[in-house]
């Protein structure tokens, strides 16, 4: 068993077996916070601080009858203890977490999380109700904000959804163009429909744009530098040649909606082709802004 689903267990059982959906979420954002290597990584989603990993391992587990699921609550019922199987310093983060918030109600555990760390409230739909006018304000300060337009790039190689969506939001970036010709990944949350639902979760705009992708058969054989720049040189005089439209759509949305990002699965900007797009884009005549690569 993945260690972060003990951790997940070990926390209902602490916790008398049981916990609110959302209180579940805060302990465990509490609980990564202490740690070096997190467990889990949140975003600021509308139901505020999210891991949308460990949703999909409540799910797993729910299916491996581990725990059972109610409208509000996650229940543990498996009769195994994991906690001895955990790092000593996790245990002894989550038995902090049980003496400060085992009888503390939803309410409670919610404006000790937005009070002390804002980030994960700006996007949250129940601060009006929660905080107060002096905490509201201090959410309002941790929303990024620019008015410079500009065209990001970002490849999701070697992070989290979670840790992908914080770099986007931090940076104020209103639409995600995902430039992949086919939108699929083994990696959690990078399927079109996950990453869609994740990114309307925290307020961005999610568009596919398969026509500027690279067919998968034409990825095969990439060993080199040298490789790729072929590989590139081609794209160049075949695709981007033949989609200016969806160049120029791009284009349309830096200047509505001011800061826009292309993203594709890929690292390293120079062994992707999200580069040499950003590249002919930022060539269109009215093209007058910065390119990022994140």
């Amino acid at each position: 068993m993945y260690y972060r689903r003990k951790v997940i267990l070990s926390l209902l059982e602490l916790f008398n077996d049981q916990l609110e959906k959302l209180q579940l979420q805060r302990l465990l954002m509490l609980l990564s916070f202490q740690q070096t290597n997190p467990s889990f990584y949140f975003v600021p989603h509308k139901l505020g601080g999210i891991s949308f990993q460990a949703n999909a391992d409540l799910s797993t587990m729910k299916k491996y009858r581990l725990l059972d699921e109610e409208e509000k609550y996650w229940k543990r019922v498996t009769n195994i203890s994991y906690t001895n199987e955990l790092k000593r310093e996790d245990l002894a983060a989550l038995n902090e977490l049980k003496e400060k918030f085992l009888y503390k109600s939803s309410e409670y555990l919610i404006r000790y999380v937005y009070k002390y760390y804002p980030y994960y409230a700006i996007n949250s739909k129940v601060t009006e109700r929660s905080m107060s006018y002096k905490e509201r304000s201090k959410i309002a300060d941790e929303i990024p904000h620019s008015s410079e337009k500009a065209l990001f790039t970002i490849g999701y190689e070697g992070v989290t959804i979670e840790q992908y969506i914080n770099k986007l939001i931090k940076r104020d970036v209103k639409v995600l163009c995902d430039v992949r010709k086919n939108s699929f990944s083994m990696k959690y949350g990078f399927n079109k429909s996950q990453l869609k639902m994740v990114c309307e979760g925290v307020g961005i705009m999610f568009i596919h744009i398969p026509e500027l992708g690279i067919v998968s058969s034409k990825r095969k054989e990439l060993k080199t530098q040298e490789d790729y720049d072929t590989l590139f040189g081609e794209y160049k005089k075949t695709v981007l040649k033949e989609t200016l439209n969806e160049q120029k759509q791009i284009l349309d949305f830096i200047e509505k909606h001011k800061r826009v990002a292309l993203t594709c699965f890929e690292k390293d900007k120079s062994q992707c082709h999200r580069t040499p797009l950003a590249e002919a884009v930022s060539q269109l005549s009215s093209f007058k802004y910065e390119v990022k690569h994140l």
